[in-house]
């Protein structure tokens, strides 16, 4: 007799699966082995984390800077007026107004009154916003081809190999891409990437050729240089296939079911993203696993390893994954950080984090902050502008001014605390 607490499941798992090669999407599978397995469910509580929180927090308003930053340099006239954005402060994702927004940072954006109403303010781009999107052009030209891959390995992760435009533009500051990118990047690509119109009429963008190079996973390559060791002592340590890196909130890993629950679901064969899995039971815990790994795959392709749940919402189709798979960034507080920062869900990889700073942050990602470090100083020194910034802040890198080593410090020391499962559920996602 199974207790409540644990669960059969018939599990298919596909020829390739057993091997270590990846195989390509395009192959026929033969579904010959069949496994039972019995997992602990545990219900965790979902925990607040202060030092992922701020960031959270701090990067919204960098990315409304950056994208109305993109709005100015877009506009035939060269500048914004206070009209003309005044209702964009829910599609900004700002908890205040957009006018007092721009006001509050007079290192990126000048103000002056219009030609013709002398009442309206108008906003156009600081010397020091422009020479920091010169540099930020520069490094999209630099990393094209990078960007040109993670692009290709969001497509390639979904079943069509196709994705509305409508899907990717809400992904593009989170994923890289650079402003226009269906119209300056795209067409430079033809082998790559084509234009089509779905059956409803959405213009999509699909990957025209499979390119087996990309089809290899993050987990995978961070795994590529580790030393296996002897194949038995893996087996009896339940390593035969890849596990995922977990870093649990502050009292989760001494916990006898929690260990035991993630040491079971370590144990099941890892599936990369790019596999077809199409016939594998939607019901199974190896389908789960599936799922988790498109996740941990599709953050680890954004530049700050995180991004909105309504952004993977619009994409749950494509990727084939569940109604509710927001549970499973509570139901793997390990792998998954979930915020309910800015009236809105963000979702964060936690092992993207190190010290309250990224890992192996991306030419974009050091840029950003440097441009954050601009629109501070431009709000502690308010009247004095642009005079307040040293020149070589804007030739070289900066250091996180909140204080990285300090953020993680508090986090060991007990910034995680536990919330109701329920404030989940209570948190906006009004994009």
């Amino acid at each position: 007799m199974i207790s409540k607490t644990h669960k059969s499941l018939l599990i298919v798992l596909p020829k390739s699966l057993l091997e270590p090669n990846i195989c390509n999407c395009n192959s026929n599978h033969l579904y010959h082995f069949l496994q039972y397995r019995s997992i602990v469910k545990v219900r965790l509580k979902w925990v607040k984390n202060r030092s992922l929180d701020h960031i959270i927090d701090t990067e919204t308003e960098l990315k409304a800077a950056c994208l109305l930053k993109d709005a100015v340099k877009r506009s035939p006239t060269g500048f914004l007026t206070a009209k003309s954005v005044a209702d964009w402060q829910k599609l900004l994702g700002l908890t205040v107004p957009v006018l007092r927004f721009l006001r509050r940072y007079p290192t990126l954006f000048s103000e002056f009154p219009h030609a013709r109403y002398a009442n309206l303010p108008c906003f156009r781009l600081t010397d020091t916003a422009l020479m920091l999107d010169s540099q930020e052009q520069n490094i999209h030209q630099n990393y094209e081809s990078d960007t040109v891959e993670r692009l290709c390995r969001v497509l390639m992760m979904t079943k069509s190999r196709t994705v509305p435009l409508q899907s990717l533009h809400p992904l593009k500051w989170d994923l890289g891409l650079p402003d226009n990118f269906e119209k300056i990047l795209i067409p430079k690509y033809p082998n790559y990437f084509q234009f089509v119109k779905a059956l409803n009429g959405i213009s999509c963008l699909r990957l025209v050729q499979w390119k087996e190079e990309f089809a290899v996973s993050a987990l995978q390559r961070s795994n590529e240089s580790k030393e296996m060791g002897n194949k038995y002592e893996q087996f009896k340590r339940g390593q035969t296939t890849l596990a995922f890196p977990m870093r649990f909130p502050r009292g989760y890993g001494a916990q006898k079911k929690v260990r035991a629950w993630m040491e079971e679901f370590q144990k099941l064969p890892y599936i990369s993203p790019y596999e077809d899995s199409r016939l594998i039971d939607p019901n199974s815990e190896l389908m789960e696993k599936r799922v988790v790994g498109v996740l941990h795959e599709l953050l680890s392709l954004t530049i700050h390893k995180k991004t909105k749940r309504n952004y993977l919402r619009s994409l749950r189709e494509q990727l084939i994954l569940p109604h509710k798979f927001t549970r499973l960034f509570t139901r793997y507080p390990g792998i998954f950080y979930l915020s309910l920062k800015c009236k809105t869900t963000t979702v964060a990889l936690r092992e993207g984090y190190q010290r309250g700073k990224l890992v192996n942050p991306h030419p974009l990602a050091s840029l950003r902050e440097k441009f954050y470090h601009v629109m501070r100083t431009g709000l502690v020194y308010r009247n004095k502008g642009a005079d307040m910034i040293p020149e070589d802040i804007l030739l070289n890198d900066v250091e996180n001014e909140n204080g990285p080593n300090e953020s993680e410090e508090e986090s060991e020391a007990g910034d995680d605390y536990y919330v109701d499962n329920s404030e989940i559920e209570e948190g906006s996602d009004e994009e």
